[in-house]
């Protein structure tokens, strides 16, 4: 599985990006299902890790978007991400309750629906 602090080069994102086409439909169908249930304690916690690292590439890139920057550019910033670590989980480790509210916002909202 891909670590998410891993640097991808050109020929691996091709790769991975070949893949991803190949699965697309049994990812939508188990993330249709996922999406019913609770998330578990460990997804929560890579949710906000993600919005760390998310919070720590807005500072970096300022008004640019990662979209915009070219593959070495985004391989430089993935570098740049993979030092603040130690930031990036202290962060997260503060994200999240605000994850964990949100999580259940989204159930009492999906369950709402039901009803």
């Amino acid at each position: 599985m891909l670590d998410l602090n891993e640097v991808l080069s050109k020929a691996a994102r091709m790769k991975m990006s070949r893949v991803m086409k190949q699965k697309a439909k049994q990812i939508a169908k188990k993330k249709a299902i996922s999406l019913k249930r609770k998330a578990s304690p460990e997804k929560l916690k890579l949710r906000s890790v993600k919005k760390a690292r998310e919070i720590l590439m807005k500072k970096i890139l300022k008004d640019k978007s990662k979209s915009d920057l070219s593959i070495a550019g985004r391989e430089t910033l993935e570098k740049k991400l993979a030092s603040k670590k130690a930031v990036i989980a202290k962060i997260a480790k503060k994200l999240l309750p605000k994850v964990k509210k949100a999580e259940t916002e989204r159930l009492a909202k999906l369950r709402g629906k039901d009803e």
